[in-house]
């Protein structure tokens, strides 16, 4: 268990700027071996180390990154949690995530800001609130909390919406999950790699994987910008980047990578106190507690590994924001950035073991890394060392196109939840 800092400690590195703050993980050597390798120091690769060192006692591992921690993805989000899935399989696995937030400051030992604030669901049409009523009536069939919200109650939850008859969508009503929310994306990063730190795991920081060393069809190490590393086990998780580092391990996999942007206005006084996703075109807003807007849409629809977005995106979300929220035009841009999608066919992950033995890929993610993150590093670490898929991620194998087993929310009514 880490050691919290007292208040006379605080105030001694606050009043002393010429005595550094210590480093919260540490920065050591590669070794030449371990028993296992996660490439990728995103959110999902230092939560599935840190859950090798804690539920399975595998300390001898290593997250290797190319870049540095917090670089990636899980830096570059809206920080968005829930688990109002239909589809079995996803229902199960984004419930054990949300779970696993509402306890992870304290697992971690790391103030992560998570912010059960809910989230609610605008419905633009009858037909869609009946939808709702469906997707409400499943998850609450799984334990998981859902409201159905008609006009009246959004009105009174959220009254700086546009409910004018000039309104270029009707609301209709709407679905709440009050245990969705937000956290802190920068905290889950730190949180994870200082809790794995002192496991013992080694968290190596500019360290690209260039390729894999195999012996026949096993994969045995990883050649990188700092040598050869050898391991008993490798996983993948490198989120948009998935494609081509299972392709130096002689892999192809089902994913086109894409750009999403997000963006962030000035600050303003708290206001919005939930989480709010529109039936008329993904488009979802939060306020931050710094109080900036941010708020973000679709992908920006073309195959790219750039992090810079295209305007006709950032012109569709204004009028998406201005629509829903008529004072959204007084308030001025602060900044906008993009991440890298990992995008499949069906919208839903992958995680589980691959055609080389000791080799496990997790990627796909699509608009739902994030959220994802604490069950994700659960179930691929149980992967890992079992040599097997935890029940939980049993559904998101490689093969499941192969078999006919797509797990397509969107096909089902879905899209205005993928974010």
């Amino acid at each position: 268990m880490f050691k919290p800092y007292s208040a006379l400690a605080l105030a001694k590195h606050a009043l002393s700027p010429d005595r550094p703050w210590p480093r919260a993980w540490n920065s050591p050597e590669p070794k030449s071996s371990y028993d296992a390798i996660v490439i990728g120091g995103g959110g999902h690769g230092l939560a599935t180390a840190y859950y090798l060192a804690k539920n399975h006692g595998l300390t001898n591992v290593a997250v290797l990154e190319r870049n540095y921690i917090g670089s990636g993805n899980v830096g570059r989000n809206t920080t968005i949690i829930r688990s109002n899935y239909m589809i079995d399989g996803n229902t199960q696995f984004f419930e054990h995530s949300l779970k696993l937030w509402e306890g992870l400051s304290h697992e971690l030992n790391f103030n992560c800001m998570v912010s059960h604030r809910g989230q609610v669901v605008l419905a633009v049409s009858p037909a869609q609130l009946d939808t709702f009523a469906r997707r409400g009536n499943i998850m609450r069939l799984n334990g998981i909390d859902a409201e159905l919200l008609d006009r009246g109650q959004v009105m009174k939850l959220l009254p700086y919406l546009d409910y004018s008859k000039d309104a270029r969508w009707p609301i209709y009503g709407g679905i709440i999950q009050e245990r969705a929310g937000t956290v802190r994306h920068d905290a889950v990063a730190w949180g994870y790699a200082r809790a794995a730190d002192t496991l013992g795991v080694h968290i190596i920081e500019n360290c690209e994987v260039t390729g894999f060393v195999m012996d026949g069809d096993k994969a045995v190490g990883v050649e990188t910008s700092r040598g050869k590393i050898l391991a008993g086990k490798i996983g993948i998780a490198v989120a948009g980047h998935s494609s081509h580092v299972a392709k130096m391990a002689g892999l192809r996999v089902p994913i086109e990578t894409h750009v999403l942007q997000a963006f962030v206005t000035e600050p303003v006084k708290p206001m919005v106190d939930h989480v709010i996703s529109w039936g008329a075109e993904l488009f979802y807003l939060s306020q931050s507690d710094k109080g900036g807007m941010v708020f973000g849409g679709h992908i920006d629809g073309f195959n790219t590994y750039t992090q810079r977005g295209q305007f006709p995106r950032i012109q569709t979300v204004a009028e998406c924001a201005v629509s829903l929220l008529p004072l959204m035009s007084k308030l001025r841009l602060l900044r906008h950035w993009g991440g890298v999608m990992d995008m499949t066919p069906d919208g839903s992950p992958f995680i589980g073991r691959t055609e080389r033995p000791n080799l496990y890929f997790n990627g796909g993610w699509c608009y739902q890394g994030f959220k994802a993150t604490p069950a994700s590093g659960w179930t691929f670490a149980h992967t890992i060392a079992h040599d097997e898929e935890h029940e939980l991620n049993r559904a998101y194998s490689l093969d499941r196109f192969e078999k006919g087993r797509e797990l397509d929310e969107f096909g089902i009514g879905n899209w205005t939840y993928k974010q």
